[in-house]
């Protein structure tokens, strides 16, 4: 009888921990799933070519999302929509629903945004036309960016932008581990967020997603501000022993904070406790080389789907 009532006891523990802290709150996580996809790779010691991400890293994936349990999750290194489609089918098996499912795809034909959500989105904007200067050329933002926009019950919208900026490997002499080619992106992403939202009357805005450069990078600086508008500001996020890294670079073991929100102005103090949680549970790092990093917002979604429109794409 008290094994059993241990039992119950840490089963309501488990399920407060993952619920957000605020009633009527919305939690949003963001998750680098590592090459969820079909790639060359080793598995078990054995060369795989054109090969799925093993069951066993997937499993544990889904167990950091069923712990987190977010209303919106955005997702980059996804692979064609039937991958998004099986992760969510297999997400559904273990009891998490997420009724509404978005992919992109981006300049990268192997690499793709993604964003499960319980959510209705009353916008989806795929950005697939971010262009910038680079170098002796023009360039395309390699993975695009995502646009979601829900209502919130006192009828305003808030806006999530998902973005994967360029990774610092790289072939060009000229640029070495792709710093301006980052920084460009950052820029081109920034400015049609500004264009999304403080000049169409939206201030409540988040981006989300793998920046792939550190906190005081030129990278980074372009999502705080442009000229003496201030866009938005990092949110800190910690893990359970208060460290602040979400990826891990194996070869070099080298950890560093690369994935997160940046969260506008107006809707920085709807952040609970003012920071986010970065998922540290035991074993994740077989999953993936990143953690995932949520927060609660405490932004009451719509009464009812019925409040919000259906789903539309544009541009």
């Amino acid at each position: 009888m008290r094994s059993a009532l241990c039992q119950l006891l840490g089963l309501i523990l488990g399920l407060a921990c993952a619920s957000p802290v605020f009633g009527g709150s919305i939690r949003l996580a963001t998750y680098n799933l590592n090459n969820y996809l079909l790639m060359d790779r080793n598995v078990g010691a054995v060369w795989r070519p054109a090969y799925p991400k093993p069951e066993a890293e997937k499993a544990i994936i889904r167990d950091v999302i069923k712990k987190a349990l977010p209303d919106v999750l955005a997702l980059q290194e996804m692979g064609a929509r039937p991958f998004l489609e099986e992760l969510r089918a297999d997400l559904a098996l273990d009891g998490v629903d997420y009724p509404y499912a978005i992919h992109m795809k981006g300049v990268d034909e192997v690499r793709h945004l993604a964003v499960l959500s319980k959510l209705p989105p009353t916008e989806v904007v795929k950005h697939q036309d971010l262009s910038f200067k680079y170098l002796d050329r023009r360039e395309l933002v390699k993975r695009g960016m995502l646009e979601l926009s829900f209502q919130q019950s006192n009828g305003l919208p808030f806006k999530v932008f998902v973005v994967h900026l360029k990774s610092r490997w790289s072939d060009e002499k000229a640029d070495i581990e792709s710093k301006l080619r980052r920084t460009r992106e950052a820029e081109a992403c920034r400015n049609r967020i500004i264009e999304r939202t403080f000049e169409m009357g939206v201030p409540d805005f988040l981006i989300a997603g793998d920046f792939n450069d550190h906190l005081g990078s030129a990278t980074m600086r372009r999502f705080h501000r442009r000229g003496s508008l201030a866009v938005g500001s990092l949110v800190p996020a910690v893990d359970s022993r208060e460290e602040q890294w979400t990826y891990f670079y194996k070869k070099q073991a080298v950890y560093s904070l690369v994935d997160g929100f940046i969260v506008s102005n107006s809707l920085s103090p709807k952040v609970a406790t003012g920071r986010g949680t970065i998922m540290d549970i035991q074993g994740s790092l077989l999953g993936s080389d990143h953690r995932m990093v949520y927060l609660d917002l405490a932004v009451p979604p719509p009464e009812s789907a019925d409040e919000a429109t259906d789903p539309r794409s544009s541009k």
